[in-house]
């Protein structure tokens, strides 16, 4: 994951990495890999929750939203594959 950054007169930056957690409610943990291979976390703004671990993500630099949080979540660029796991159904088996 490359970082890109935007540095034209009134554009704000972007970075495009990939997410590692996002167990907060509307916060995502987004590691950004740059040229050299070193990864530097950034707590995203993502409203509707709709990034999951794996996924890679656009962000977008924005006011200071928290203490940690000064990036929001631009776009998804691609989702992850991630099988979600599948809780046995009780009572199939429990005949015998």
């Amino acid at each position: 994951m490359a970082e890109t950054t935007q540095h034209a007169a009134g554009r704000r930056k972007e970075l495009v990495g990939e997410v590692v957690s996002n167990k907060m409610n509307k916060t995502i943990v987004v590691a950004v890999t740059r040229v050299i291979s070193t990864d530097k976390k950034f707590y995203a703004h993502d409203e509707k929750n709709e990034a999951h671990v794996g996924d890679v993500v656009r962000l977008e630099e924005t006011r200071p939203l928290s203490k940690l949080k000064r990036w929001r979540l631009k776009e998804i660029i691609r989702k992850t594959t991630l099988v979600p796991e599948v809780a046995p159904v009780a009572g199939i088996n429990d005949a015998q």
